[in-house]
């Protein structure tokens, strides 16, 4: 293949990469690059699902959909059962945790954990398919937990939590952050993508919650109590759907990992489909693209998120943690950088 051919290639990349992604490229990273998927780990055969949080113990705690969790196995199929992991890439390890709150049923059908957060050692849960979302909260490491007596009646149908560092430390302020595709269940994709926030000492209070309307002329955050008010903190019509998003303070950005929803395979994007990594300098935006496609190399999964214990320390090398073919599957990536 001549130069010529090779600029070419690059350049007709680009242009491709442009006019699909939702968003205009990063300003801080300009791309990244995978592991070979020969060097994927999987662990947990069976299980999906995977939100994560970086415990007070230095561990992560995750929950885990639809299978058996680690081995040795747990001898029922659960829809929704719990983890810890030890250790840093390459070299983990997950443990299943007993506790009473381990749901039954399958898909649709069964209680599944969306989103996962610890703050201050208490454990808290965002469960999907419980006629849009409820939480949950424990104090014992999953072993006994509590349930708000509310739920979301309007959007939040499969919420996840932004996560910073162990035991939330390293926050940019006193709230919580709650971000969701705007649907009352977890399965319908939306056009956008909506965001509310909480005092972190006031999760289990629903009235403390307040929604994201827009950024004013400066680029300022505007929030109403109002829940029908609330407007798009990203948007991509009729492909926006499960995600995980966490801060990475190297970098000072935040990166935001989004499944799409379309896929060729007949058990969806956890065997083959797109997703995309966006980034900010601020929860609400704006968001630019890091890394976009319809097709990558392996299924993405049903959510995928870069855990902020696996981050370098110059935040240019990460791990995603996404649920491909149905496993716990961990990837290295390594952040290009469009700065000089």
């Amino acid at each position: 293949m001549s130069v010529f051919a090779v600029i070419l290639v690059f350049i007709v990349s680009d242009a491709a990469f442009a006019a699909e992604a939702p968003c205009p490229p990063s300003p801080v990273i300009k791309g990244i690059q995978w592991a070979p998927k020969s060097e994927i780990i999987r662990l947990a055969r069976g299980s999906d699902n995977w939100p994560v949080t970086w415990a007070a113990d230095d561990s992560l705690l995750t929950a885990y959909g639809d299978g058996n969790g680690f081995e040795p196995f747990v001898p029922r199929k659960l829809s929704m059962g719990f983890a810890k992991i030890f250790g840093n890439p390459p070299q983990v390890k997950g443990v299943n945790l007993p506790s009473e709150h381990d749901a039954l049923g399958d898909g649709k059908a069964g209680i599944k954990a969306s989103g996962i957060l610890m703050v201050g050692g208490v454990l808290y849960l965002w469960e999907r398919n419980a006629t849009n979302s409820q939480l949950a909260w424990s104090r014992d490491e999953c072993k006994t937990w509590t349930r708000a007596d509310w739920k979301f009646t309007t959007s939040f149908g499969g919420p996840t939590f932004l996560n910073f560092g162990k035991n939330y430390s390293g926050a940019r302020d006193e709230f919580v952050y709650v971000y969701s595709a705007d649907s009352e269940n977890a399965y319908d994709p939306a056009d956008r993508m909506v965001l509310a926030r909480v005092p972190a000492q006031k999760i289990t209070q629903r009235e403390a919650y307040e929604f994201f309307v827009r950024t004013n002329a400066v680029g300022q955050p505007q929030w109403t109590k109002k829940i029908e008010e609330r407007g798009a903190v990203f948007s991509y019509a009729v492909s926006c759907y499960r995600s995980g998003i966490t801060y990475n303070p190297a970098l000072k950005r935040y990166l935001w990992c989004q499944i799409l929803p379309q896929s060729k395979h007949p058990q969806g994007p956890r065997f083959q489909g797109g997703f995309g990594v966006y980034d900010a300098p601020e929860p609400w935006g704006p968001w630019t693209t890091v890394f976009f496609t319809t097709d990558w190399d392996v299924g993405p999964g049903d959510t995928s998120s870069f855990p902020t214990k696996w981050m370098s320390a110059d935040g240019k090398s990460l791990w995603l943690l996404f649920s491909g073919d149905d496993h716990f599957s961990v990837r290295h990536a390594s952040l290009l950088s469009a700065l000089p």
